[in-house]
């Protein structure tokens, strides 16, 4: 009965470490009395999915846990910053996972070889350094859930479920069996009570332990490309009167908001709304293609009107930048003016 137990041990060690499926360590034996190292065994883990990997570059937001909630807007505005982007990854990211999830101080699960592991089981999204676009930015309750290249779950299109019925029967559109497998991924910022309130660039760095966003947008190309005053303006966020809505744009990205009314003149212009109280709102009032107006409500209630003209945002330099180039009224055709005649055909 000793001798069976006595080799029990090492047959049980042997099943754990081909198997990998015990998590509890297993102790050493303590040496002998001659001073000989007792036998040991080393457990191996494939399923690393409860460890996690802080990254160096992550660096922690300071206070999160006592800022308050996102609002609706600022999840609007990030949205519409983050959703279509495109972006390098850090880490291999295995095809249809949706387990893969980042805290806010930059640990990732599950751990990287567990995610190389499961992209040779399963196939890769993306290598380390490959571009990936995000594909889905959505806000929940605790988390931000991005998808990546498409998401984890392939999305079916409209004519796939078109069935035709006639008098031999009903025929039914064939499924492409390539079609039925995800093409991406997904990635969960979980945190533990609730999203808090964070500009653009502090959610960058909370997703920096996998996206690179070293990457320049066109926003930001054609922002370079502006003179200085209005590149100054797009760091700021700031709107110039004189502006077009492209630059508008460029600086303050697309409204939530836009309103089309006239004035006591009977002239029609439109205002374009960004922000919601109690926080700062700015109304920027367009005329044609150019602002004339910049009114902008502070949260102590005070409010600045701007109408002096700021810059020129004429045809020059719209040519010169690429932004905003529309061709100007002395470019049109005048209204009396007739096309030269077409040549008359000649007889074959």
């Amino acid at each position: 009965m000793l001798r069976f137990v006595r080799h029990a041990l090492p047959i049980t060690l042997a099943a754990t470490l081909v198997l990998g499926q015990s998590q509890t360590p297993v102790p050493k034996k303590q040496d002998d009395k001659n001073g000989k190292p007792g036998s040991s065994a080393v457990t191996i883990n494939l399923d690393d999915s409860s460890k996690s990997e802080p990254i160096p570059e992550a660096i922690p937001l300071p206070d999160l846990t006592k800022r308050r909630p996102i609002n609706d807007v600022t999840k609007m505005q990030l949205v519409q910053l983050f959703d279509a982007e495109l972006v390098r990854v850090r880490k291999m990211l295995p095809l249809g996972n949706r387990n893969i999830t980042i805290t806010p101080d930059g640990a990732i699960r599950p751990g990287e070889a567990r995610l190389h592991q499961m992209a040779e089981n399963y196939g890769a999204v993306a290598k380390v350094g490959d571009m990936v676009k995000i594909t889905s930015f959505v806000f929940k309750e605790k988390t931000v859930y991005l998808e990546i290249n498409g998401g984890p779950k392939h999305k079916s299109k409209w004519y796939e479920h078109i069935s035709i019925s006639a008098a031999g029967g009903t025929t039914e559109r064939p499924q492409d069996p390539n079609q039925a497998q995800p093409a991406g991924t997904c990635i969960s910022l979980e945190f533990d009570r609730q999203v808090p309130k964070m500009t653009a660039a502090e959610l960058r760095q909370l997703l920096s332990p996998v996206f690179d966003f070293g990457l320049k947008s066109a926003a930001q190309v054609a922002s370079e490309a502006l003179p200085p005053q209005i590149q100054e303006a797009v760091k700021k966020h700031e709107v110039l009167v004189g502006m077009n809505r492209d630059m508008v744009i460029l600086v303050k990205d697309r409204p939530l908001q836009k309103i089309r009314e006239k004035d006591e003149k009977g002239h029609e212009y439109e205002d374009w709304l960004y922000g919601q109280p109690p926080e700062e709102v700015v109304f920027v009032r367009f005329v044609g293609d150019e602002v004339v107006q910049v009114k902008t409500a502070k949260p102590g209630g005070d409010i600045v009107v701007k109408t002096q003209k700021e810059i020129e945002a004429g045809e020059t330099a719209q040519r010169r930048t690429g932004v905003g180039h529309r061709r100007s009224k002395a470019a049109e055709p005048a209204a009396n003016t007739r096309p030269a005649a077409t040549p008359p055909l000649l007889d074959s």
